[in-house]
């Protein structure tokens, strides 16, 4: 079966009202095991062991969260010689614009490297209801498009 990982960091809860509207998607999908994790708990065996990824991260101070950083420092050499190629996706809180968050995560995931398969999903000043059924179809995107191996 493959697998889709979610790593996620939420200060204030808007991210994680994201990352639970993800993850509702992606749950959706059955061919797919799912697993959801804070971004302090995951690890590069987790990325080692996934076929593909979402990130989840408010924007603090047109950046990505230290907690989402801490865990790109703690896996980048450890799966760099396993060339993961992996689709991913991401999604973000901001207060902000978001954007760049969003541009120094690509650049980050790069070096991985991997894919970015499906637009980033930004909500803006607050999680509405419809940032809800947004996360939701990002969430069942990336998991049906790996089910099926479009990605």
């Amino acid at each position: 079966m493959k697998k889709l990982l979610i790593v996620y960091h939420s200060k204030t809860g808007n991210t994680r009202k994201m990352a639970d509207a993800v993850l509702a998607g992606a749950l959706r999908e059955e061919e797919i095991e799912t697993t959801f994790l804070h971004a302090f708990d995951a690890g590069p065996e987790h990325l080692m062991a996934c076929d593909g990824l979402l990130i989840g991260t408010p924007e603090n101070f047109g950046y990505m969260s230290g907690a989402i950083k801490d865990f790109f420092d703690r896996t980048y050499y450890e799966v760099l010689d396993h060339a993961l190629n992996l689709p991913y996706a991401v999604f973000v809180s901001a207060d902000n614009d978001g954007t760049g968050a969003v541009r120094e995560i690509d650049r980050i995931m790069k070096g991985y490297p991997m894919r970015k398969v499906c637009e980033p999903l930004i909500s803006r000043k607050g999680v509405s209801e419809e940032d809800i059924q947004k996360s939701e179809e990002l969430g069942e995107t990336l998991a049906c498009g790996i089910a099926m191996g479009i990605f």
